[in-house]
């Protein structure tokens, strides 16, 4: 009887595993602020939910996205809510594209991923500079941007194998 309990919980923690790492990684700010690199972070949070919500959307449902950017939102210290923008702003380009491919491939992934979130830091930037007034800077932006597009086929990489392992 407690064996197919523990079996019920393990398969549960097995099918949420990508929030749980959003969660965790949100609650941590997953960057390496902590080491002091000059002009290096990039945007994991994009590369995951465009990923799971892609390949894999029951696996990262709405709300809980939407609760993840809120509370990236309160450890970044951003105006509550943008995050969570953001975030289902992902999810509703992912439907989109998964609706509209035929045969998904990796270049096309990736290009519209940049394309996405070049999308993502132009409202970002502009919500932030006019309706909060914050000095934002934008190399910082750009800077964030590229890694993280330079770091897409990496977790795409990652996330693929941990896929097969979750599924």
């Amino acid at each position: 009887m407690g064996k197919s309990n523990d079996s019920s919980i393990f398969s549960k923690l097995k099918f949420y595993g990508p929030i749980i790492i959003l969660l965790i990684a949100n609650l941590n700010e997953f960057d390496l602020n902590y080491l002091k690199p000059d002009y290096f972070s990039f945007n994991f949070s994009f590369i995951l939910i465009f990923f799971w919500s892609l390949k894999n959307p029951q696996q990262v449902p709405t709300l809980m996205i939407f609760l993840c950017g809120l509370f990236n939102d309160v450890v970044t210290s951003l105006p509550i809510g943008l995050s969570s923008f953001n975030y289902l702003l992902i999810c509703g380009v992912t439907a989109y594209l998964r609706n509209i491919i035929l045969r998904p491939n990796f270049i096309n992934d990736w290009m519209f991923f940049l394309i996405t979130i070049l999308i993502l830091n132009s409202i970002n930037y502009l919500i932030l500079q006019i309706f909060f007034d914050m000095e934002i800077s934008q190399i910082n932006y750009v800077i964030n941007l590229g890694f993280t597009v330079i770091f897409f086929p990496l977790f795409f990489y990652i996330f693929k194998n941990l896929q097969k392992i979750l599924i």
